[in-house]
């Protein structure tokens, strides 16, 4: 069962998949379209992952895996 620690993962996958940069609705998408059994297998995170993916996307920038969204353009999410 899947929890919000794996949409960092999952994130990161799609992201790589986009050549390191994305729209969130692309990403989104490609979760989606990747990772949905496991998604309607994840109990309450079914309903709040898209929601929980930008806490994935906050997390991965302290991180330093993604760009600040300041050095991005706007809507779009970046590799480092």
């Amino acid at each position: 069962m899947a929890n919000r620690e794996y949409l960092g993962e999952w994130l990161v996958d799609a992201l790589e998949a986009s050549s390191g940069s994305a729209s969130i609705i692309e990403l989104c998408k490609y979760v989606w379209k990747h990772y949905e059994d496991e998604l309607r297998r994840s109990g309450d995170l079914f309903y709040t992952w898209q929601y929980d993916i930008r806490w994935a996307a906050t997390k991965l920038r302290k991180e330093g895996i993604m760009k600040a969204s300041h050095l991005s353009p706007i809507g779009t999410w970046e590799l480092v």
